[in-house]
């Protein structure tokens, strides 16, 4: 078993309706994200999964997040854009493009600063 990962970041602002405190007004973070696959064999070329379509994979979900109002986005309509909504948005959004017999998305951390954040994982 193989644990493939990357980091990235993203800029976006956010607020947190109906939340008791500061977190209620709009603001931002520099939001900083890894995301580990997870791969059960190698392929011919002895990889689990090429960080470069890793990063490809990421790139895409990321730049729909960056510089962006995330309340106004249709993934959090509905929801608050929290870490822990933010995390499993990549997740879900990571298993439409990730997902394989030999390799899948694992887990996905979202820290909004350094100190703190979340992670989220789904049970196989």
């Amino acid at each position: 078993m193989f644990e493939i990962f990357t980091t990235t970041h993203f800029s976006s602002g956010h607020h947190l309706r109906n939340y008791p405190g500061n977190c209620e007004r709009p603001h931002g973070h520099n939001w900083k994200v890894e995301v580990t696959i997870l791969a059960d064999d190698l392929d011919h070329l002895g990889m689990g999964l090429d960080f470069r379509d890793l990063k490809a994979a990421l790139k895409v979900i990321i730049d729909e997040l960056d510089h962006r109002d995330l309340n106004e986005l249709p993934a959090f309509a509905a929801i608050n854009p929290s870490s822990e909504n933010i995390a499993r948005h990549i997740f879900q959004e990571l298993k439409k493009s990730l997902l394989s017999e030999r390799y899948r998305p694992y887990k996905v951390t979202v820290l909004e600063t350094d100190a703190c954040g979340v992670t989220y994982r789904e049970e196989r």
